[in-house]
Parts: structure tokens; C-alpha cells; sequence
């Protein structure tokens, strides 16, 4: 699967970690119809793939991604242009067991079975900041900056932040925040709670990327994964329901060689050897 050739991203694996780098730094990564098929194809990959234990998402040049490409847009508003077929990207991330809020547009993200690391180094808004906020924590470089952007196209909270926003930063910033669509800097965001790291420039992806190194070298990558589809799965259930889910997990955990190989590097005094994953 990640032997195509991408146009408009770079995919490149480095144990432990995978690197998605949105790729057309002329227009500061807008996103295309093909650059989101290539996104989801290489996170697929990366799932796929044993040697990573957690991805990177991050942009090319001076930006993140400023949502979807203008020209795209106006295509689509006016009903102008043939859609590229894109069939040869056809890819399913994401854990199928964990239901079907997952497999709702980008919900798929969350149910990525490997942590996703979003490296903010630049122009963040619109689409680009759905995605961004449906990944698993945010790196931001002091100097991005963000905006919702939709209401001053005429459009609404779209996929999915009208749910991710409240969660991270309440409900009255995240209607602040779409009501006006204004800019604000990666030192608003960290203090909003939208991101979860504050970095200087160009320290966004080397910061990501030193952050998987260190959960290769500690942690459990199974344990990583249900504890993503804990948090992102408990968020819409009671709390008696995701307790007997927790309950019957945990159960499941004593039972793996990871939870023998976690007390015995600890008794031993090394570097615990867990075993990697992939979907």
C-alpha cells in the first residue's frame, strides 16, 4: 500500500515514526480532493505498517494548511470541473470495531489505531483546522495562526467541529472562536487548550517526532492504542458504560505477554520490549 506515488504529500517512515508532510507549499498546503485521498491512504499505511508507533502530520514550507484550495472551492460552488479519479488511493483506516461515530467524513482519525501527532508550524484554518483538531494532541510553533474561517464564507462549523472545539476549549471560545473566524497565534491556542505543546519556530516536528521516540521507547504500542479508543470512545458514553468497557479491557490487558514484559523490565531495571502493532 505505501509503495504509490504521492503528488501532494511526502510519506516517509523512520522506526518508530511515520511523517505525513502536506506538500504543495506554494499555496501553504491548501488541501485538494487528491491531497486528502493521499492523506488517508498514507495513514492507512502508517496503521499498517509495524514499525510505526506514531504519526506525524505536519505541512511543507511556511504553513499547516489553510483549508480547502480556493480555486477547488469555486469549482465546486459553481459546479464547474470533472472530479480526478482518485480510486487508486482507496484506503480504510481506522478500527472498524470502535463503532459508527468513527465512520462519519474525517471522524476516521480518531480511530486510527496509532497516536497522531499534529505538527503545527504555520497557516491553520478552515479544513485544515478540522483536521488538525481531530488528531490525537497538537504541537504548535508560536507564530501559526488559526482562524475557524467558515462563517466568513458563508458556511458552518463543518466536519466535526462543532464537537471537537467545545471539548478542548469550552463552549463559549469555541462560539467565539466560529462566530468571528479570527486569526489568533499559537500562544492563544496553547492558552485556549487547543494545543496541547507551545514550541518556537520550527521546532514543531522535531518536538512530534522526539515525543513518538520517547512512547517507542517506554510504552506499550498496544496499550497506546486502546487507551486512544478509550478516550475518544468514552467521550459519548455514560460513565457506568465506559466503566464495564474499561473493566473488560483491562481484563484483556493482564492476559497479554506486554503486561509480563512491563513488570519484569521494571523489576530488571531496563528498557521494556514490547511488541508492535499494526492493523
Amino acid at each position: 500500500m505505501s509503495d504509490i506515488e504521492y503528488r501532494e504529500i511526502l510519506f516517509e517512515v523512520s522506526d518508530p515514526v511515520a511523517v505525513i508532510t502536506l506538500n504543495r507549499p506554494e499555496a501553504l498546503n491548501a488541501l485538494t480532493d487528491r491531497m486528502l485521498a493521499e492523506i488517508r491512504h498514507a495513514l492507512a499505511a502508517a496503521e499498517q505498517d509495524e514499525r510505526v508507533v506514531g504519526i506525524v502530520l505536519t505541512g511543507a514550507g511556511r504553513g499547516f494548511c489553510p483549508g480547502m484550495d480556493m480555486n477547488a472551492l469555486d469549482s465546486m460552488s459553481s459546479g464547474r470541473g470533472e472530479r480526478e479519479d482518485l480510486s487508486a488511493l482507496a484506503a480504510q483506516p481506522g478500527d472498524p470495531a470502535l463503532g459508527e461515530n468513527f465512520q462519519v467524513t474525517f471522524g476516521y482519525l480518531l480511530a486510527v489505531r496509532k497516536p497522531i501527532i499534529a505538527a503545527i508550524n504555520g497557516a491553520c484554518a478552515g479544513l485544515g483546522m478540522a483536521i488538525a483538531l481531530l488528531a490525537d494532541l497538537r504541537i504548535v510553533e508560536r507564530q501559526s495562526k488559526f482562524s475557524t474561517a467558515f462563517s466568513q464564507r458563508g458556511l458552518i462549523a463543518e466536519h466535526g467541529m462543532s464537537w471537537t472545539l467545545p471539548r478542548l476549549v469550552g463552549a463559549g471560545n469555541a462560539l467565539d472562536l466560529l462566530w468571528s473566524a479570527r486569526k489568533f497565534d499559537g500562544e492563544e491556542a496553547h492558552r485556549l487548550g487547543l494545543a496541547e505543546r507551545l514550541v518556537e519556530t520550527g521546532e514543531a516536528q522535531k518536538t512530534a517526532i522526539e515525543y513518538v521516540n520517547e512512547l517507542a521507547a517506554r510504552c506499550s504500542p498496544t496499550s497506546l492504542q486502546v487507551i486512544k479508543a478509550q478516550i475518544h470512545r468514552h467521550m459519548n458514553m455514560q460513565l457506568g458504560e465506559s466503566m464495564h468497557e474499561t473493566n473488560a479491557w483491562m481484563a484483556e490487558s493482564l492476559q497479554r505477554e506486554d503486561f509480563r514484559e512491563g513488570v519484569r523490565s521494571f523489576i530488571e531495571k531496563r528498557p521494556p520490549r514490547f511488541r508492535r502493532v499494526k492493523a
